[in-house]
């Protein structure tokens, strides 16, 4: 069944942020503290909204709100990873891009949420056309193969933090407290960590480049946070293939505002994941 077309946009809104917040991170001189301090910021509006303001999420949600956490410790590491051996325009798109597939498979499996033909076809569609986009400068050597294995890695990881979350706003009976209490505690682990390791660095970042993470860290939990809301109104294959329409932003956004060329290829992957998205919202 098509998302209702507010929530269509709304996901596609979501997926600009999302592109917007992963290239501040990889312009960050110091991308792992860059990381911390953009889970750390969402922790602290999430949690007075948690605890004064929004309704808890029912206690059979919670060991998903947990599951999630743990999830995402590997998610921020193998971002970093990834950005440290990559380039955005190679990681982001073979990370986003291969995991809406995986969704809906293993949704289907895992949740039964199984989806018609038409919907399946258009998120391969989208997952083909923005993964395609790693791939403009042709196979991946050296140092790059190492990001190609992350990448991976960290579209493991959206599959698997999608569905936990997807089941978890579900069973919650409050999407918002549930959203709140996710952004309030799931990158608890990733920062005090880092900040624990690099105290003494992370300190001296704080006050030099505490505005980009602060930035970032918002329109992350914007996005992720409108993704979630979505997922108690639409199947989470189709949810997780719109969100994944990051990437086009992101090569059109690199367009615009760095001088890249928009080229033939980017042009055809656009058209592609434009036909997918036509398709998902079509089929029943």
């Amino acid at each position: 069944m098509p998302l209702a077309l507010p929530v269509a946009l709304l996901v596609l809104a979501a997926a600009l942020m999302h592109a917007s917040w992963n290239a501040l991170v990889k312009a960050a001189g110091d991308r792992s503290l860059a990381m911390a301090f953009t889970a750390f910021w969402p922790m602290l509006p999430a949690l007075a909204a948690g605890l004064f303001f929004l309704p808890a999420p029912a206690r059979a949600s919670w060991p998903f709100l947990l599951g999630s956490t743990l999830i995402h410790i590997f998610y921020y590491i193998g971002l970093v990873k990834a950005y440290r051996y990559g380039d955005l325009s190679q990681v982001y798109p073979l990370a986003r891009g291969t995991a809406p597939v995986g969704v809906a498979l293993v949704s289907a499996l895992a949740v039964g949420e199984v989806l018609p033909m038409g919907a399946f076809v258009g998120i391969a569609l989208v997952s083909l056309g923005t993964a395609s986009l790693a791939f403009e400068r042709g196979r991946p050597r050296g140092d790059e193969r190492r990001a190609v294995l992350y990448a991976l890695l960290i579209a493991l990881t959206i599959v698997a933090y999608t569905l936990v979350d997807g089941v978890g706003v579900r069973l919650s009976g409050a999407p918002l407290g549930y959203i709140a209490w996710l952004f309030a505690i799931h990158g608890i682990p990733f920062v005090l960590g880092t900040l624990l390791w690099r105290r003494r660095e992370a300190l001296a970042y704080f006050r030099k480049s505490w505005l980009l993470p602060l930035v970032g860290g918002l329109l992350s939990m914007a996005a992720y946070g409108i993704a979630i809301w979505a997922m108690s109104f639409g199947a989470l294959g189709q949810i997780a293939a719109l969100r994944e329409t990051s990437v086009i932003f992101a090569a059109l956004a690199g367009a615009v505002f760095l001088g890249e060329p928009f080229g033939r290829r980017r042009i055809a992957a656009a058209a592609v994941v434009a036909a997918g998205i036509i398709l998902l919202q079509a089929s029943r």
